[in-house]
């Protein structure tokens, strides 16, 4: 909303504004109402081992009930009303098996949260106007609400704490200002499938730590290497190899930033 506001009017329709997107009636009157030809559906149970506990409630979980029945209410509300939909889902559909995976891989959940997003897709792509945009590990140069990685790994190293970062585990961080740049490019062309919006650049956490504390002047000494199996232990299951190629969105002419390229971004814009 920030970042792309001087282009579009946005309107929130979320808990903040006392929308529950389990309640089909509220979510259907909102979207009735709007004028917007979009609907942006961010919301989601996200916690991956708070949602493997919803595992055992199947259907009656949050993780179900939010994540797929709330995107089910979502969907048919816009597509009653002429609109189309874009739902940010997730790398972690795919099980982390393969070296790289495009937007024409099939996905493979390895746990709940995985799960309930690749059924959250599946509703969204019934309709053939409709978007999935994976993203993976988003960062910037403000966290208003919820730190994310790149802000708590150097909060600990600017604190003087010990950062203990995976080895064993590729991921592909994004800059989330390509992300709403991302998103503006998509609804202009009128885009559906899939697309993935996510980084130039995959390595693992404990490289990205390092790079992380020599953007930023830190003690790299402070950095820890951790296998998964210990990390991990007693957790849900995790993909661990989650290397997303962002070429499909490239050939739109959209250029997404590496992560060396992203922290230098937010360096410059102050991070807060």
């Amino acid at each position: 909303m920030e970042l792309l506001s001087s282009k579009y009017k946005f309107e929130d329709i979320s808990l903040a504004t006392g929308v529950d997107i389990t309640d089909s009636k509220a979510v259907e009157t909102q979207i009735q109402k709007s004028r917007a030809e979009w609907v942006l559906h961010l919301a989601a149970k996200t916690d991956v081992d708070a949602c493997e506990k919803d595992k055992a409630l199947g259907k009656s979980g949050g993780a179900w009930k939010i994540n797929v029945e709330g995107t089910r209410n979502v969907v048919e509300a816009a597509k009653k009303y002429g609109k189309h939909t874009l739902l940010v889902s997730t790398d972690f559909v795919f099980d982390g098996v393969q070296e790289v995976y495009t937007e024409t891989d099939i996905p493979r959940p390895v746990n709940w949260y995985a799960q309930t997003k690749y059924e959250a897709e599946k509703i969204i792509l019934q309709d053939p106007k409709n978007l999935v945009v994976r993203i993976a590990y988003p960062y910037r140069a403000t966290c208003a609400i919820k730190k994310d990685f790149v802000h708590a790994i150097l909060h600990r190293l600017q604190s003087n704490a010990e950062v203990a970062a995976l080895t064993d585990h590729i991921f592909t961080p994004t800059f989330i200002d390509d992300v709403a740049q991302a998103f503006d490019l998509l609804i202009a062309e009128r885009a559906g499938g899939i697309y993935h919006v996510v980084g130039a650049s995959s390595l693992s956490p404990y490289e990205a730590a390092q790079k992380i504390a020599a953007q930023f002047g830190c003690n790299q000494a402070l950095i820890t290497q951790v296998q998964r199996e210990k990390f991990y232990r007693n957790r849900a299951p995790r993909p661990f190899q989650l290397r997303l190629k962002n070429a499909k969105i490239a050939s739109l002419g959209f250029k997404m930033q590496s992560f060396v390229q992203g922290l230098t971004q937010i360096q410059k814009q102050g991070v807060t």
